[in-house]
């Protein structure tokens, strides 16, 4: 069970940020600092649209409203991506089945997805913009940094993303009304943009 440590750690970063994670883990793979990386993310093609995905991302996840529209889109992306990089990790490491792998990567992903786009509905209740960008920094960052210490120190970097997780799930609950309110705002604009557009 050596893959696993990053096979969790790679799914609860892809439910943050999924394009860095493809793009840090082949950037580790083809530079030769990390032989775990499967062949398929080292691929100039897949490395490339990563790229310019993760650039798309960084600018609308720093946008208020565009940010949870982003989220809203990446909601099947996210956990998906989490799974096919976790199976692609079992299989390069042969001691988790691909299946399992991509169960364990999937929902990992989907729960952290969850965390991240609820924490963003809550902070768009408020009116300045400075908080989204400060999120999203610290977001990539965080990522950038757990994906990295997962290369070198597995076991680590999961007990970090775990723990991430965990505070995430408990800021959401505690964020909950916030989270409602954001709900409400955005069903009141739609339905006054309808009453507008007749």
């Amino acid at each position: 069970m050596t893959a696993l440590p990053l096979i969790f750690t790679a799914g609860w970063a892809s439910g943050v940020n999924a394009y860095a994670v493809v793009l840090l883990l082949g950037i580790f793979g083809v530079t030769g600092i990390s032989d775990e990386v499967p062949e398929a993310l080292q691929r100039t093609d897949v490395l490339i649209a990563a790229a310019v995905l993760f650039l798309i991302e960084a600018v609308a996840d720093k946008i208020p409203y565009l940010d949870s529209f982003w989220d809203a889109l990446h909601t099947v992306v996210r956990p998906a991506a989490g799974a096919v990089v976790a199976a692609l990790l079992a299989g390069q490491d042969g001691s988790l089945p691909q299946l399992a792998a991509g169960a364990v990567g999937g929902t990992t992903a989907l729960a952290s997805h969850l965390v991240k786009a609820g924490t963003r509905m809550a902070i768009n209740t408020s009116p300045e913009p400075a908080s989204n960008i400060v999120m999203s920094l610290v977001e990539d960052v965080t990522v950038a940094g757990i994906v990295t210490l997962a290369i070198f120190h597995p076991v680590l970097a999961a007990v970090c993303a775990g723990v991430l997780l965990v505070i995430g799930l408990m800021v959401l609950y505690l964020a909950a009304s916030r989270i409602r309110r954001y709900l409400i705002r955005r069903r009141q604009r739609r339905e006054e943009r309808l009453a507008a557009a007749v």
